[in-house]
């Protein structure tokens, strides 16, 4: 079951993140032209299409596609706890309160390899990437107000490092705020 688990898991995470990475994007209004902004936009679409034609934006926000992704951390949680209990299992409304966990959680892991790729993209593309390019317009305006206070050291960005940290940070004060299931989701 811990192989079912997994799979289960990983793709869960994937789809989810992918889904909240496009409403990053548009919320960051990155250039939706961009091979990459295209390829979120073709693997969400023939969900968020018809969802968005019940569920209004609201300003810059596509509640359509927060609330997919709400119900996929949902439905991962669930299926999870049916692989592992072997189905007995009692739904009981906790699940909402873990998917809305879940799914911040899986917003926090997004920023964390967003900024990871941007990071690791800076050493080799140096610039000419469309991928790059993407990723800087994503993290920008979390790094450019850290760059204001803490200057390049000797042309290193050190904005991403502090990101990291803080990152980190409020991983371990989840955990101590909410619990062990924190660390589980």
């Amino acid at each position: 079951m811990n192989a079912m688990a997994f799979l289960l898991s990983t793709l869960f995470d994937l789809y989810i993140m992918v889904v909240l990475l496009r409403v990053w994007l548009q919320w960051a209004r990155a250039d939706f032209y961009n091979p990459f902004s295209q390829f979120i936009v073709k693997a969400t679409q023939p969900i968020v299409a018809p969802l968005r034609r019940v569920i209004p934006s609201i300003g810059s926000l596509d509640l359509a596609t927060v609330l997919l992704a709400y119900v996929l951390s949902v439905l991962k949680f669930i299926s999870l706890q049916l692989v592992v209990s072997g189905g007995n299992m009692i739904f009981t409304p906790d699940f909402l309160w873990v998917g809305a966990l879940a799914m911040l959680k899986a917003a926090g892991g997004l920023l964390f390899w967003v900024l990871l790729i941007r990071a690791i993209l800076s050493w080799v593309s140096q610039g000419r990437s469309p991928i790059e390019y993407v990723m800087h317009q994503l993290t920008e305006p979390l790094t450019a107000p850290i760059r204001r206070v803490i200057p390049a050291m000797g042309g290193l960005d050190l904005s991403v490092l502090v990101l990291f940290i803080g990152l980190q940070f409020a991983n371990f004060l989840m955990g101590d705020l909410i619990g062990q299931i924190w660390f589980q989701l």
